[in-house]
């Protein structure tokens, strides 16, 4: 898979004029790659307003680098060599050492600290990006219903969690999107609880959390399963999450205010007494991280833009008995939005 790179970057040079500066010192690894293409852990990349760039990387990427088609240069101290007077830098990326090191360099001129400006930019996904999203959420179905024969009782969480991990990686992808959480019975009541020996045993809920990565992009789903007959209140959380799910995949749209879209599914939580039950954002998106922008939740701002993959990932959980999270992987469409993980959200009873 090919992108155009130039024209991310020319992209990125158009926003720059509204946040004052006539350049911008990108050092995160993951939009280096984004803008250029160059995946290392020590490059930086200087994008200007009229468009032009210069990378700078270590002699361990240098040859892939002059390969990329931008001015590049090998230098031990990557951002010292491109900071330029007055040019604005990725606060959330860069150490406040380094921050002051270069301030000192550049004497009196300095640079700006910035916000998410990449970030934005790679939230709206090109087709590319969309088709190798769409292979990661295929694999990570397939490996669900590869495996789910094998979900039983007297296995650990730990050993479905890999069988998940193995699963995925002899279907194609790169490895696990993320750590896969699988919580039984009372773990399924602590979000992001990591596997352990506990085995499943008859009457549990299980919530397995994962998603494959493909060529760098990242998919992430939640299904949660019953280990026999479900008791009557875990038929009960269960269809509540599974409307909140509803409401929150249907507010999806482009415009849609992230703050709205946490409210239209956690509303459907609150109003059936369990909003203290519920106490993590809605969903974040997906693409060349596992998390990045937008994020959907209670204090969220902006809105909501035309192909942006994004997850919708309502819970409920309940201390010391169990949970339930149904998460699904979509992109924003004008007409609705695109299911990307296609497996069943009825209550599986294995």
């Amino acid at each position: 898979m090919t992108f155009d790179y130039p024209a991310r970057r020319a992209r990125l040079a158009e926003l720059l004029p509204a946040h004052e500066v006539p350049a911008l010192l990108v050092t995160s690894p993951v939009n280096v790659q984004y803008l250029t293409g160059l995946a290392s852990s020590n490059a930086a990349v200087l994008v200007k307003t009229d468009g032009t760039a210069l990378l700078a990387t270590d002699n361990r990427y240098i040859d892939k680098a002059r390969t990329l088609g931008v001015p590049s240069v090998e230098a031990a101290d990557v951002a010292g060599r491109l900071a330029a007077p007055g040019a604005g830098i990725e606060a959330a990326c860069m150490s406040v050492a380094t921050y002051h090191r270069l301030g000192r360099q550049l004497g009196g001129e300095g640079l700006v600290p910035l916000g998410p400006v990449v970030e934005v930019l790679r939230a709206v996904k090109d087709d590319g990006e969309l088709e190798l999203l769409r292979t990661a959420c295929e694999i990570t179905d397939q490996a669900f219903a590869d495996i789910s024969g094998n979900i039983r009782e007297g296995l650990s969480e730990r050993d479905l969690a890999r069988l998940l991990d193995n699963r995925m990686t002899e279907l194609g992808a790169d490895k696990p999107a993320f750590d896969t959480i699988v919580a039984a019975g009372e773990n399924g009541a602590i979000p992001h609880h990591a596997p352990t020996d506990r085995e499943l045993r008859i009457g549990d809920l299980v919530t397995m959390d994962f998603g494959a990565r493909y060529h760098g992009y990242h998919a992430d789903m939640t299904r949660t399963v019953c280990l026999g007959p479900p008791a009557g209140w875990q038929r009960e959380i269960y269809d509540l999450v599974a409307e909140a799910q509803r409401a929150g995949r249907h507010a999806l749209a482009p415009g849609a205010g992230a703050r709205e879209v946490d409210a239209a599914a956690r509303s459907v939580i609150g109003n059936a007494g369990h909003a203290d039950h519920f106490r993590h954002g809605l969903g974040h998106g997906v693409g060349l991280e596992i998390h990045e922008e937008p994020f959907l939740g209670p204090s969220r701002t902006g809105r909501l833009k035309d192909r942006v993959p994004i997850t919708v990932e309502p819970g409920v959980y309940l201390p010391g008995r169990g949970g339930v999270r149904i998460e699904d992987t979509l992109v924003t469409r004008e007409d609705g939005p695109e299911l990307f993980t296609k497996t069943t959200k009825e209550l599986l009873v294995l």
